[in-house]
């Protein structure tokens, strides 16, 4: 978990990797545990390792009650998945199993409705070097004053410290 301030606005990104097995209930569980840190501001990123939506997967497989459950844990933390929000009928997909020969939706930007409306864009990005496909979020920020600047870049010395 990240928390920044970028042009005098507050930003908290939280990644999250899930096990390939039991994926809904750990994300639950890490929501529950980080429920206090969870604001209009925080941003969660990652591979959930399990689609949110029929339409997450090529397959188009019924979701499973755990997945209804982690579904009404994010309603009620009121985050959204913001892809799905503002592209309510694709059918891009983020990860191919070559094994099943099937596409599904298991990376994910979710976000706080609030955080909507910050949103300027959002794009599904193709990697021909993996098997995951990228997530593309541009968020508006307030104007930059001429000495201000634009990029932004983790410093990877902070991770060094957990």
């Amino acid at each position: 978990m990240i928390k920044e301030s970028m042009q005098q606005e507050e930003l908290t990104i939280l990644n999250i990797y899930a096990p390939n097995t039991g994926a809904p209930r750990f994300i639950k569980q890490v929501l529950r545990d980080l429920q206090r840190d969870l604001d209009s501001h925080t941003i969660i990123v990652g591979d959930f390792n399990t689609p949110l939506s029929i339409l997450d997967r090529s397959m188009r497989q019924k979701i499973n009650e755990d997945i209804q459950d982690l579904n009404s844990v994010l309603d009620q933390a009121d985050l959204i998945d913001i892809y799905r929000t503002l592209h309510p009928k694709s059918t891009e997909y983020t990860f191919f199993s070559a094994p099943h020969h099937t596409n599904s939706k298991i990376d994910y930007i979710i976000g706080s409705k609030t955080l909507l409306s910050k949103c300027k864009g959002m794009e599904i990005i193709t990697n021909s070097l993996s098997d995951h496909s990228a997530i593309k979020l541009e968020l508006r920020i307030k104007k930059l004053t001429q000495n201000d600047t634009t990029t932004w870049k983790l410093n990877n010395l902070l991770l060094n410290d957990y």
